[in-house]
C-alpha cells in the first residue's frame, strides 16, 4: 500500500469501523460473562484484563518511538504527515480503548477478588495511575505533533520511552510477588 492509501479518510473510516465492531464484541462478551456469573467469569475477566494491558503497554512503548522518528522528519513532509496519522490512530484505536478496558477490568478484579485490600494492591494501583499519567502526556504530545509544535528533542522522547517500561516492571513484580 502506498503512503496515500495508508493516510486516506477511507482507510480511517474502515479502521474506525473495525474498532467499533471489536469494541461491540467486547461489550457483548462482557455481558455474557456477567450473565454466567462471577465465579465462572473470573478467569475470562482476568484473561481479558491481561490482553488489554498487553495492548496498552504495546502502545505506550511504541508511541515514544514514533515521536523520536517524527522529531527528525521535516515539518510538512510526507513522512511527518504519515507519522501524524500513525500517532493519532495508535492513540485513538488501540491505546485509549485498551487503557479503559484495563482500568475497568482491573478495578473489577481488585474489588471482587481482593476487596481493594493489600499494600501491594494499593502500590500497584498507584503505579497504574502513573502509567495513566504517561498515557495522558503522550496523548497531549500527539496533539502537539499534529499542530507541528513539538519543542522536544529525540533524546527527550528516548528518555520518556523508559517510563512505561519501569512502571511495567514495578507493576508485574507487585502482582506476582505481592511483597507487602
Amino acid at each position: 500500500m502506498s503512503g496515500e492509501q495508508q493516510t486516506s479518510e477511507s482507510a480511517g473510516r474502515k479502521t474506525r469501523l473495525r474498532v467499533a465492531v471489536a469494541l461491540s464484541a467486547f461489550v457483548c462478551f462482557g455481558g455474557l460473562l456477567y450473565w454466567i456469573g462471577p465465579d465462572q467469569a473470573y478467569l475470562w475477566v482476568k484473561a481479558l484484563h491481561i490482553i488489554a494491558v498487553i495492548s496498552w503497554m504495546a502502545g505506550l512503548l511504541y508511541m515514544p518511538r514514533l515521536f523520536i522518528y517524527h522529531t527528525d522528519a521535516p515539518v510538512g513532509s510526507v513522512q511527518s504527515e504519515t507519522f501524524k496519522v500513525m500517532e493519532r490512530r495508535l492513540l485513538k484505536l488501540i491505546m485509549n480503548p485498551a487503557m479503559m478496558i484495563s482500568w475497568v477490568l482491573g478495578l473489577y478484579l481488585a474489588w471482587s477478588v481482593y476487596g481493594f485490600s493489600g499494600g501491594w494492591l494499593h502500590a500497584k494501583i498507584l503505579a497504574v495511575v502513573f502509567l495513566t499519567g504517561a498515557h495522558v502526556y503522550f496523548s497531549r504530545a500527539v496533539r502537539v505533533f499534529a499542530r507541528d509544535e513539538n519543542k522536544h528533542s529525540a533524546r527527550h522522547w528516548r528518555l520518556l520511552n523508559e517510563v512505561p517500561t519501569v512502571l511495567m516492571i514495578i507493576i508485574v513484580i507487585l502482582v506476582v510477588v505481592k511483597p507487602f
